[in-house]
């Protein structure tokens, strides 16, 4: 019967697979290799810009019961004929070659955008129809001891959505450094999240006890929520069970919570690493999409009520101070001055930029320097170079938050990955850039090179926060012209780059060393 119902419509009754090569050609290339894999007993057709045109001709006879697409977020005349085609067949793949079949709901918008399947949360906690559990939710814990509690002393706990070491990004570092000043006056117990292997020694050197976690991963698309997806992501029975059974087993008096993610783990105090729902502002105004638009409005929704759930709040800057709206603390991001000390700065024109590509706003701040700045540099300065540590896993992270596999080669631009110790490479660098243009909180990767006694090009919101002057401490520059023109003022002038830097080691050894710091945090906690 079948048969005869596609015969009479003039098509054949075999359902054919159509892969519509719309991205990069190696990730189209993979696409293809896998697709027939999943279907080794169908017929393969391959359609291109160039021979779309006599394909689909030839695709007259046949039935289309598949079509897989390379979905980036720019628009193609060959995408748009794919769903012209197959408008229910579609079987998009993003640029970490993850595949969704894409119906007309929230989740496909979102795996269009390019999130990653595991960070789409589309079905609320009461919905009442069971489905496959796709999802990895570690049910236990275990705890670590380090160094011995002294009597008397008072107990703290710190919730951090990672493990603190090693000090890969700002986040960390002010972490590990703040958890070593609080040991100073009190017992500390530290709970974080993990997801692979970890060195632990360092810590447990002045942490009383550490509680570990696995993180969960969450795969099972669901239907919208008004929490954002950051926030699902770390729900953990596992580690509410830990916060529990260690405050009866370890006795700590206050919780800090670190992130605003971590927020509905009630505590005592909340700690801003950046005030997120700014971050989420920053990028809806720059993408002008609903989905940007639905990001910000979720973040300031939960921001907004988390807020006004804790006791004490944290924040980085006077900036964020005004921005979250209730009574807060400054207590700014620091540099450790025995670690980050100056250097005779090197011969040569190097530059330096660090910035971990699992941050959205170092892949945006790579891509506006390396297509908008480098460009007007390169043939100016040939001598000139570029060293970027974008930290581990940085090519998993450029595919989720751009549409290339990886960034365009250049003999004069060194990628680095994770890298332990950061310094020889600002031993090694003339300039220190930061081409931030989304940026929330303060930058720590600014207050090390400041106490290196390097000089900084950087944006506005790279160096927000911090109290510096533009030509006095650092140089400030937004657009590409001016970005480009600051650099090379600065290469063609090493007395007025020295002057510069000299300058920043001054308000970076006055105002941002962690003991210093510290001891505000003791404070807090002491009350």
């Amino acid at each position: 019967m079948k048969e005869w119902i596609f015969r009479l419509l003039g098509k054949g009754p075999e359902a054919v697979v159509v892969v519509f090569c719309t991205g990069d050609p190696d990730l189209c290339a993979r696409m293809v290799e896998e697709v027939r894999t999943l279907v080794p007993d169908r017929r393969v057709f391959v359609a291109t810009e160039e021979n779309w045109p006599e394909l689909r001709r030839e695709l007259k006879p046949y039935r289309v019961g598949l079509a897989p697409v390379m979905l980036t977020r720019r628009p193609s005349a060959l995408r748009r004929a794919a769903y012209r085609l197959a408008p229910h067949k579609i079987l998009a793949y993003n640029s970490r070659l993850e595949r969704h079949h894409l119906r007309f709901n929230l989740a496909s918008v979102l795996f269009w955008r390019g999130v990653p399947l595991d960070r789409i949360h589309l079905r609320p906690w009461w919905w009442p129809f069971p489905k496959r559990d796709r999802s990895i939710v570690p049910q236990g814990y275990r705890v670590l001891e380090g160094r011995p509690c002294t009597q008397g002393r008072r107990r703290i706990a710190v919730l951090s959505p990672y493990f603190p070491f090693p000090l890969a990004h700002g986040g960390a570092v002010r972490i590990y450094n703040l958890l070593r000043e609080m040991a100073r006056e009190f017992d500390v117990e530290l709970f974080a999240f993990t997801d692979g292997p970890l060195e632990v020694a360092p810590l447990l050197e002045f942490c009383a006890r550490i509680a570990l976690v696995e993180k969960p991963r969450y795969r099972e698309p669901r239907w919208s929520s008004l929490l954002p997806p950051e926030v699902h992501e770390f729900r953990s029975t596992a580690m509410q069970k830990a916060l529990a059974e260690e405050r009866r087993a370890f006795g700590y008096e206050k919780l800090q919570v670190e992130y605003t993610q971590l927020a509905e783990y009630a505590g005592d105090v909340l700690v801003e690493h950046d005030v997120t729902f700014d971050l989420f502002t920053q990028i809806a105004g720059r993408e002008r999409t609903l989905a940007a638009a639905w990001d910000a409005f979720r973040w300031r929704r939960f921001e907004n009520r988390a807020l006004r759930r804790y006791r004490h709040v944290v924040v980085m800057s006077e900036k964020d101070l005004k921005m979250v709206g209730v009574p807060a603390v400054v207590l700014p991001n620091g540099v450790d001055l025995e670690r980050f000390r100056p250097e005779p700065e090197p011969p040569g024109e190097n530059l330096l930029f660090i910035g971990s590509f699992r941050h959205f706003p170092n892949v945006a701040a790579y891509r506006f320097f390396a297509e908008s700045v480098w460009p007007l540099l390169r043939e100016k300065f040939p001598r000139l170079t570029l060293t970027v540590v974008c930290g581990a896993d940085h090519l998993t992270y450029w595919r989720a938050f751009s549409d290339s596999p990886e960034p365009k080669p250049d003999p004069r631009i060194r990628l680095l990955g994770f890298v332990s110790d950061v310094r020889p490479l600002y031993r090694e660098a003339n300039l220190i850039i930061v081409p931030t243009t989304i940026s929330a909180g303060t930058n720590v990767k600014v207050l090390e090179a400041m106490a290196m006694q390097r000089a900084v090009v950087s944006t506005t919101s790279g160096c927000a926060g911090l109290g510096l002057l533009h030509d006095h401490n650092v140089w400030i520059a937004d657009t590409p012209q001016a970005f480009a023109a600051g650099i090379a003022t600065l290469i063609n002038d090493p007395d007025r780059r020295a002057q510069i830097a000299l300058a920043a080691y001054g308000v970076a050894r006055r105002n941002f060393d962690w003991p210093a710091i510290g001891g505000r945090q003791r404070d807090l906690l002491s009350l």
